[in-house]
């Protein structure tokens, strides 16, 4: 399937454009880590994929109020002002951008060149399994020792 099909199902191409700014604006790039923006292709096309129900039309809501804010769009602002019209998108529409931002998470961490940047190997965490390093088990004494919270049933 052409990935331009898939990128403009729920987005426009303007509207993409100012995803593309949020999601750029909400984890950029970092060059020491060779970690990507999440304004990537490749990471907006799994969060525009990864969207249901009434997410999209909540999301572009949001986009263009905005692009609504100031006298000019939200991707042709430069980085202070992005991140000035970002603080005020938590306070004014909050719900929409953690709805968003969930998404965003969930889709940034099974990106391959975000995990190869993490040190983790690209792939599926089975059949291999991953190795979780051992830790101090004498930290949940204390919760152990504390007894029982709830009431049986």
């Amino acid at each position: 399937m052409n990935e331009e099909i898939i990128a403009t199902e729920k987005f426009d191409s303007q509207l993409r454009r100012t995803l593309v700014a949020l999601l750029d604006t909400m984890i950029p790039a970092n060059d020491e880590f060779n970690a990507p923006s999440a304004g990537t292709d490749s990471i907006v096309n799994d969060v525009e994929q990864s969207m249901s129900d009434n997410t999209p039309v909540m999301v572009s809501e949001m986009l263009n109020r905005l692009n609504e804010q100031s006298k000019v769009r939200f991707e042709d602002l430069d980085a202070h002002a992005r991140w000035q019209a970002f603080t005020e998108l938590q306070r004014t529409d909050g719900h929409a951008l953690r709805a968003l931002g969930g998404i965003l998470l969930q889709c940034y961490y099974r990106n391959d060149q975000v995990l190869e940047s993490l040190g983790m190997e690209a792939r599926a965490p089975f059949p291999l399994g991953n190795e979780v390093e051992q830790g101090d088990w004498s930290l949940l004494d204390p919760v152990k020792a504390r007894g029982s919270f709830y009431r049986e049933v």
